[in-house]
């Protein structure tokens, strides 16, 4: 089988969804799927080093709006869209002309159910290509059992969804500490500390604003604990800005920015717990990650996290800052045997979650579009 995956929107420094089009594009070719990445202007060397054994075409322009305009107009009708069998949009859009048969990924319905979590431009934008893709894609992939629901009671008549949750890299994220001060050092961060570690996007969704609240009130009852919080910034955190300049607790604060994938897992393995107070979204593939090296979660109840962490995680009120205090303290009173026995169930639930189940439903979804 012939597929087009379409690797433009992936930014420089992937996370989330962008890591998601990054470990499918690495494994289709290995699943005996001819694959052509389809990649912006100058960024063919990225994307073959991520996927030595896939074509790399670099068909779209760079500017997003230019980028968008050619996938609606011109992109169904390159010699490249011609010459496959299925072309997969990852990223909730698809081209609106030619006769390829589409699958197209939807990551997560926010943009319906919560609009006030995105930027107004992108929530008109999306709402557009969502319903667009529903109608026209041959199959839809969720990556949520939870986003799934949501497409079959917000969208009519969309095409066959197939849901292939998200993996995780069983053994970059894995329980063996033994290199990671070394390399914690490398990176210049301390290994003598306890601290509380975040990790995402900044943004309005993803509950920081709660989590400084919550840290507060942390901070009051222990004097030495540090809420570390790493990720590159999204957008409307102003809010947050001015609570970290504010905060009665600046001081054991640090913010590390987009940390490098050799440090991730180490930065979580070093943690007391991962705290991931988001309001909502479509996976959470850092509770996965988290989850993987033995680290204790904490995270939203009534979310999709809860789909993805089950009964491995301690859950809170979504936007509860004293619910989610009070689950911070209790982790610090932990025994060591109650860490490990959580080090445990944690992993077991991370092993269920694999890249190669992933891909698995992908050919499930490109077999559905090709009509077999």
């Amino acid at each position: 089988m012939k597929v087009a995956l379409d690797t433009s929107a992936v930014p420089n420094q992937p996370a989330g969804a962008g890591r998601y089009v990054v470990e499918l594009a690495r494994r289709l070719p290995g699943r005996d799927v001819d694959t052509t990445l389809v990649t912006r202007h100058g960024d063919e060397e990225r994307w073959r080093r991520y996927s030595p054994d896939a074509r790399v075409s670099a068909l779209v322009p760079r500017a997003r709006a230019a980028r968008l305009l050619f996938e609606a107009t011109r992109l169904g009708h390159t010699r490249v869209a011609r010459d496959v069998d299925v072309w997969h949009g990852p990223h909730y859009t698809m081209p609106r002309q030619g006769s390829t048969p589409c699958v197209v990924t939807i990551h997560d319905m926010t943009f319906f159910t919560n609009p006030e979590w995105h930027e107004r431009a992108k929530v008109l934008f999306f709402r557009r290509a969502i319903d667009y893709a529903a109608r026209h894609a041959r199959a839809i992939v969720s990556v949520s059992e939870y986003t799934a629901r949501l497409i079959d009671e917000l969208l009519e008549g969309h095409a066959p969804v197939v849901v292939a949750p998200l993996g995780v890299d069983l053994d970059r994220f894995n329980l063996d500490a033994s290199g990671d001060a070394a390399l914690m050092t490398r990176h210049g961060l301390s290994t003598h500390v306890e601290y509380f570690v975040f990790v995402g996007t900044f943004e309005p969704r993803k509950g920081i604003d709660v989590l400084l609240d919550a840290f507060a009130e942390v901070a009051r009852e222990n004097p030495h604990v540090e809420l570390w919080l790493a990720g590159q910034h999204g957008w409307g955190i102003s809010d947050v800005e001015a609570g970290l300049t504010t905060h009665a607790a600046a001081s054991r604060i640090r913010r590390l920015g987009f940390v490098p994938d050799d440090a991730l897992a180490p930065l979580l393995r070093g943690s007391r717990a991962a705290v991931y107070p988001s309001r909502g979204e479509g996976f959470g593939l850092p509770v996965l990650e988290a989850l993987a090296c033995g680290v204790p979660v904490v995270t939203t109840r009534g979310t999709v996290m809860e789909e993805v962490a089950g009964s491995a995680a301690t859950l809170t009120t979504a936007g509860s800052a004293s619910d989610l205090a009070a689950a911070m303290l209790a982790l610090l009173e932990r025994t060591s045997d109650e860490r490990a026995l959580a080090a445990r169930v944690g992993r077991a639930r991370a092993e269920t979650f694999t890249w190669a189940r992933c891909v698995d439903q992908h050919l499930v979804a490109y077999h559905s579009a090709r009509g077999e």
